[in-house]
């Protein structure tokens, strides 16, 4: 029988930066274990390039990824 995914969701202000970085982190080393969310209690509406720079480095993909609200 297979396991629940665990839904975790990383939140900050702006949701641009940290939080998507972190989101995109735990979808790609957490699998299939794992549903990555991530918002912002005043999202910024953009995820920071440099953020997907970083990320890009790391071979992970987060350009798809848009800033979010909590009711989102």
């Amino acid at each position: 029988m297979e396991s629940p995914k665990l839904r975790v969701l990383f939140l900050c202000t702006g949701n641009s930066c940290r939080s998507q970085m972190a989101e995109g982190l735990l979808r790609e080393l957490g699998g299939d274990r794992f549903e990555a969310l991530s918002a912002g209690s005043r999202p910024a509406g953009y995820v920071d390039p440099g953020a997907v720079q970083v990320m890009a480095a790391r071979d992970i993909d987060i350009s798809h990824q848009g800033s979010k609200t909590l009711n989102e």
